[in-house]
């Protein structure tokens, strides 16, 4: 079963057991009544600083593609016979032959319109303006002697004699024009994730062959719809790998559908959405395509906010919290407050009260 540990419900058990068990709870009848003469109290100072709070769960480190996680599907345009086939975990970069029909390549161009239409001298559009910027990026502009604005939506001549040198270079027929079933359009480089057919195939147009993803590691991490709720995009997040080396990132977008739970036990209510996180140096992470990591994310914070440790609140009979301060000639002093952020990961909460920096605060002996 997967764990999410969040911040106002760890911080809330942690209360309990300062109620319950470190501390009794106090009468109401004054927060601020001197206590009697005590031993040496243990204690520890008010804070003033930034407060974090933190949700814990676990992900799996995989292959970034859609926004919403799903890979990319390559819908085949040629028709004929698969003569070659890509293998799963292969990687094709933009203007490389993805795969073969009759022989004939089919490429993989950069760009989200995907190729619906031959495209030849005359013809304009999104369609076109991608193909421009493939054909200057890949540098077949500068080997015709010619040169292509990168966001030109027109298939001029330029166009054409560029489109003739790329299909040279590629070992196709260079007519200068390019052909529904000649390249498959895709937003990058990709990684082949998997192959839906295989070499002497019937290759049928509009027909799915493979599914691929990018060549960029991040982590999915499934949340109930609430607690998704309490996530940004932008949070930054913690790591842990297999092997407890540890990488950063942040939210970097949400899946789109609920996945329902598997089994009969499941139910409506148990549904999850998924969570990417992006790796601010996906390298680090290299070779664990797949792999189970624990991860941290950062949900919420306050800048410059008074805080004690969870352990010091102590239960009023009447309701509410109060700390007790350790105040000069052994004198102890109940202060109510108000409690505000828990910062689960250092075991403190936000508090309000006539409360100072450096106060001590009396919490329970080890």
């Amino acid at each position: 079963m997967k764990r999410a540990t969040w911040g106002v419900a760890a911080a809330a058990g942690l209360v309990v057991v300062a109620v319950t068990v470190g501390v009794a709870v106090l009468p109401a009848a004054d927060d601020t009544t001197s206590a009697a003469q005590a031993a040496p109290a243990n204690t520890e100072q008010v804070r003033q600083g930034r407060l974090s709070a933190v949700v814990s769960q676990d992900g799996t480190l995989t292959y970034r593609a859609r926004a919403d996680g799903s890979p990319y599907a390559v819908i085949n345009r040629a028709a004929g016979t698969y003569t070659r086939l890509p293998a799963a975990g292969d990687k094709v970069g933009c203007g490389d032959v993805l795969y073969r029909v009759d022989e004939h390549p089919v490429l993989l161009l950069c760009g989200t319109v995907p190729a619906f239409r031959k495209l030849d001298i005359g013809d304009e559009g999104a369609d076109v303006r991608q193909l421009n910027r493939n054909l200057h990026e890949l540098g077949y502009d500068g080997r015709a002697h010619v040169h292509i604005w990168p966001g030109d939506d027109d298939f001029t001549v330029q166009t054409e004699q560029a489109v003739e040198m790329f299909q040279r270079a590629r070992g196709v027929d260079a007519t200068g024009a390019l052909t529904l079933g000649d390249a498959v359009f895709l937003p990058e480089a990709v990684r082949i994730a998997k192959v839906s057919s295989e070499p002497g195939a019937p290759a049928r147009a509009g027909a799915p062959v493979l599914s691929v993803t990018s060549d960029t590691l991040h982590v999915r991490v499934e949340f109930g719809p609430a607690q998704q709720g309490r996530i940004r995009r932008g949070d930054r997040a913690q790591i842990t790998l297999p092997g407890n080396a540890t990488v950063t990132g942040k939210v970097a977008g949400f899946g789109r559908t609920a996945q329902a739970p598997t089994g009969r036990s499941g139910s409506a209510a148990d549904a999850t959405i998924p969570t990417y996180i992006s790796l601010d140096d996906p390298g680090k992470a290299r070779g664990l395509d797949r792999a189970p990591v624990g991860v941290q994310i950062t949900t919420a914070g306050v800048d410059n906010a008074l805080s004690v440790p969870v352990t010091a609140l102590v239960g009023k009979s009447g309701g509410g919290y109060a700390v007790e301060v350790a105040r000069a000639g052994g004198r102890r002093e109940l202060v109510g407050v108000t409690v505000g952020l828990f910062d689960t990961a250092d075991g403190r909460v936000q508090v309000e009260g006539d409360l100072r920096e450096g106060d001590p605060v009396v919490v329970p002996s080890l």
